[in-house]
């Protein structure tokens, strides 16, 4: 702990999750680690560390004033103590609902992922593609988000951008290799380059 906490003292953006695993010791973790993280520094939470933050008491509470949670439909039941059904249901309500309940940027990940923001700001990604659904494509996304934190972009754009980016990615990986069954985390990642290229061209 102390060593991480050091660490994020100079941080530009934290990235919370990815592969954690669900111990107790890594809620313990989390818990103190929380509370070591500059208010003003962005952080994004996905995967076990959504899980893990779940089994804190008043966990919102605890995050700094840039937060972005990432979760997926099952993620987010966990957060919310709702059934899938229910969060796919009401995919835009329950999102601008609970990032202002929360305080937080919300990432719904899913097909036409949903990116809501305290400020009740409501964006909708139209790409429905199965390229994005092989495991591990939400790292690639929660990395770029955090990359382009890193860089200043505010929240909400670094999720818009980030969730662009990633769509793109996984499109033109679907594209080089003829189907999206055949798509890995691996191959979005290696296609982020030429999704910035033509990102950057399109003037976005």
């Amino acid at each position: 702990l102390n060593a991480v906490r050091d660490g994020i003292q100079n941080a530009s953006s934290v990235v919370i999750g990815p592969g954690w695993g669900l111990s107790d010791q890594n809620c313990d973790f989390l818990n103190k680690l929380l509370g070591t993280i500059p208010k003003k520094t962005p952080l994004v939470i996905d995967a076990d560390g959504l899980k893990l933050l779940a089994r804190l008491k008043n966990w919102f509470t605890l995050l700094p004033e840039q937060t972005i949670l990432t979760p997926h439909p099952g993620e987010m039941g966990v957060l919310t103590g709702l059934e899938v059904a229910e969060v796919q249901a009401n995919r835009w309500q329950l999102a601008q609902e609970y990032a202002k309940r929360w305080d937080v940027a919300l990432v719904l990940k899913g097909a036409m992922t949903v990116i809501a923001s305290p400020q009740a700001s409501l964006f909708v990604n139209p790409v429905s593609d199965a390229a994005l659904a092989t495991a591990g494509s939400g790292d690639v996304l929660t990395g770029l988000i955090g990359g382009f934190l890193a860089q200043g972009v505010s929240p909400i754009q670094a999720n818009v951008l980030g969730v662009w980016v990633h769509a793109e990615a996984g499109i033109l990986a679907r594209k080089t290799l003829g189907m999206g069954q055949s798509v890995t985390a691996l191959d979005i990642l290696n296609h982020i380059p030429e999704a910035l290229l033509k990102t950057k061209k399109a003037g976005f």
